[in-house]
């Protein structure tokens, strides 16, 4: 076993107890349309995130219904897991740590679409790697960090995969892209110079350092880059220090949850609004309702590492039809762009149940064993094939788009090129 952080560790020995006590898939190989199988979610369903994860598991539950709750002769049950805590109101680790064992304790789960947080998925991917009835498959709509799947940091992607077995995938570019892809668009802007700050969360770290060799790239200037706080009640020491060095603009990378909105209302009560000194933030900050309505934000920069859903709603096709639908059965438009990823991946899981025995191996050889799966276009929630690489468990596409805060919306600017 690799060496893993001791909440993990333990995680996993008591995963594995659980599997040798009977865990695991109880599906037979008939696929006779007889068995039931269960895919779960792992998401964040208190503080910040809420709202998108909420968003997520109701358009899933809804593509569901789309079609019959089945895939291939396989009836299919869904079950969310909340991986957060009220007290801390985002994810927590011990949680994550938990939510491992559960899953692999739940003899029907076959698959587990998440995590929102890339390091709670670097908690439970080990995990559900080391079950014995599997490996379990995994596969993320929202995790950008690049080590999960590729060379990052030390022991990456490998102490995911105990193993040596691939059972992680996503649907979403990495962050490798994404910090690079801000850069260049910032230098576009004629931005010289910038300063930058990160959650100090594995998220958030990953995105700064490709920001950083990004910047280095296009002629940017990186002033520093630093950790904030997210306990802090003001910013405005921290944002008073970085006006003294005159930096042209401002890069926050991290997650909106972690105290993002006292940050982004200080940084406009010390440096000025979006037209006096721009800022702009990843993905980590996009689909949050409390973001979207605060004054301060107007103007902000965001990136998002996919297509959005006013790009998919205006392609017509698959992504429009499920977002009439939402809106139809919810009452309320569609605004995260994760949600649709979501989807996204449920349909990767489903396609894998389809191909398979309805064993939690099976399940993941389908994905990472011969030529996969692939949703193509005409079907995929993405308006473009969804074909996961089996090699390394990452899409086959890269997408950056490029938005803007608009009178409380993220409208989109542009599509950013992917070096």
């Amino acid at each position: 076993m690799a060496r893993l952080r001791p909440a993990v560790a333990v995680a996993v020995l008591a995963a594995m107890a659980l599997a040798a006590c009977g865990g695991g898939s109880t599906a037979d190989s008939s696929g006779d349309g007889g068995k039931t199988l269960t895919i779960a979610t792992d998401l964040p369903l208190q503080g910040a995130s809420k709202d998108a994860s909420d968003a997520t598991n109701n358009a899933i539950k809804l593509y569901l219904e789309q079609v019959g709750n089945k895939a291939g002769n396989y009836t299919i049950e869904f079950k969310p897991y909340d991986d957060s805590t009220a007290a801390k109101g985002a994810w927590d680790d011990a949680t994550c740590a938990k939510n491992a064992t559960d899953h692999v304790a739940n003899t029907n789960e076959v698959a587990v679409m998440g995590t929102y947080n890339s390091g709670c998925a670097k908690i439970i991917a080990p995990v559900l790697n080391q079950d014995p009835s599997g490996p379990m498959l995994m596969v993320s709509h929202a995790n950008t960090n690049p080590g999960l799947t590729k060379t990052w940091d030390p022991g990456e992607p490998e102490k995911y995969k105990p193993t040596g077995k691939p059972n992680y995938a996503r649907v979403i570019t990495t962050d490798d892209y994404q910090g690079e892809a801000a850069a260049a668009f910032l230098a576009e802007k004629g931005i010289k110079s910038v300063y930058v700050l990160n959650d100090n969360q594995t998220y958030g770290q990953g995105v700064a350092t490709s920001f950083v060799e990004g910047s280095g790239k296009v002629g940017i200037k990186v002033l520093g880059n630093e950790p904030w706080d997210s306990k802090q009640t003001s910013y405005a020491a921290l944002f008073t220090k970085i006006k003294a060095l005159n930096p042209g603009a401002i890069y926050l990378a991290g997650i909106f949850d972690n105290n993002g909105g006292q940050l982004v209302k200080d940084k406009v009560s010390v440096l000025g609004d979006q037209a006096t000194l721009p800022m702009m933030a990843p993905d980590g900050f996009t689909g949050y309702p409390a973001l979207q309505q605060l004054p301060q934000a107007e103007g902000l920069y965001l990136s998002f590492t996919g297509l959005t859903v006013d790009q998919l709603k205006a392609a017509g096709g698959s992504a429009a039809k499920l977002l009439d639908a939402y809106k139809a059965e919810y009452g309320s438009e569609l605004t995260s762009s994760f949600a649709l990823y979501g989807v996204a991946a449920t349909q990767v899981i489903l396609a894998a149940i389809e191909k398979s025995d309805g064993t939690r191996k099976s399940v993941t050889d389908a994905v990472f064993t011969g030529e996969g799966v692939a949703i193509p276009a005409d079907k995929s929630l993405t308006g473009k094939e969804v074909k996961i690489d089996p090699k390394t468990g990452d899409i086959t596409s890269q997408d950056i788009s490029i938005l803007q805060m608009k009178g409380g919306k993220e409208t989109f600017l542009k599509a950013q090129p992917v070096s």
